[in-house]
């Protein structure tokens, strides 16, 4: 415990004397800590995510400057692309990972996703970093979208629902598989249904996602009210388990979490979904 709160406070006392660093220029109007150091996450492997919000786009000598001034070691840097600027490296032994925005695009993002109810996993995670995320600099903007944020609309939770409640058609070859002992694609499939496990329980707890791919499952797990009872240790008993017990186990896990589904938003008739998550290809039937 006593380590944990060390590295807690080394990597939010370095990220906040970067980020001072990237406030030293008079485009940047935020930056923002974001990532498992901002949620209290983090661990010996933990890097530093940092949000830079300009008010126009920056060049590649101000992206530069704060890596040289702080005696950086370059690992990455990306042009702009997807709306974007990020570069990696690693000053005093900790990697930094930085994601360059206009401040305007941020905003576009938190309209997209609060105000359209948009799924789309990237625009999740820029919302959950805003949602979760401590203010370095800038403090007025952040708490602006923080405010923004603050409510998770019914519209998009019902969204994020059916997006994910669909388990797709592999599902229904699960055994077949597992009788072929064909086991990279029957795991491919059980992760696969894991993540959308993951994608309902987020929106059930009216949780923005912060990963595409539900990295620290743990930890969200833990955060949450409204899952399957010790739902934690299911998933992962269903991972490190034999396949046999692993598939039932998943079956009942579907079975709780549809129930969820329908006592939180009846309004989603999930009859036609659940029949579908339950079948079987059948076997040839040989006279």
């Amino acid at each position: 415990m006593f380590l944990k709160g060390r590295i807690d406070v080394e990597l939010r006392g370095l990220a906040s004397k970067i980020g001072r660093l990237y406030e030293k220029n008079p485009k940047v109007e935020a930056v923002l800590l974001g990532g498992s150091v901002a949620r209290g996450w983090e661990d010996d492997y933990s890097d530093i995510e940092l949000f830079v919000l300009w008010k126009e786009g920056p060049t590649d000598e101000q992206r530069k400057a704060p890596i040289i001034e702080s005696k950086g070691t370059m690992i990455d840097f990306h042009p702009y692309e997807d709306e974007e600027w990020s570069e990696t490296y690693i000053t005093q032994g900790v990697k930094l990972e930085i994601s360059n925005f206009l401040t305007e695009t941020i905003h576009n993002v938190l309209n997209d996703v609060i105000g359209s109810y948009d799924t789309d996993s990237d625009k999740q995670c820029i919302v959950a970093t805003i949602d979760h995320g401590v203010a370095l600099s800038g403090n007025s903007i952040i708490e602006k979208m923080k405010e923004t944020v603050s409510v998770y609309p019914d519209e998009l939770r019902a969204a994020m629902v059916n997006e994910h409640v669909v388990l797709g058609n592999r599902w229904n070859n699960r055994e077949a598989l597992l009788e072929r002992e064909d086991w990279l694609m029957l795991y491919s499939v059980i992760v696969g249904v894991q993540a959308n496990i993951m994608g309902v329980l987020f929106a059930l707890n009216r949780q923005f996602v912060h990963h595409p791919a539900f990295k620290w499952q743990k930890q969200t797990l833990r955060s949450m009210v409204l899952t399957p009872e010790n739902i934690e240790k299911r998933l992962e008993s269903i991972l490190l388990g034999h396949p046999t017990s692993s598939i039932k186990e998943l079956e009942a896990i579907i079975e709780e979490v549809y129930d969820l589904v329908q006592r939180q938003l009846p309004q989603i008739n999930l009859s036609a979904v659940l029949e579908k998550s339950l079948f079987l290809r059948p076997k040839h039937q040989v006279e």
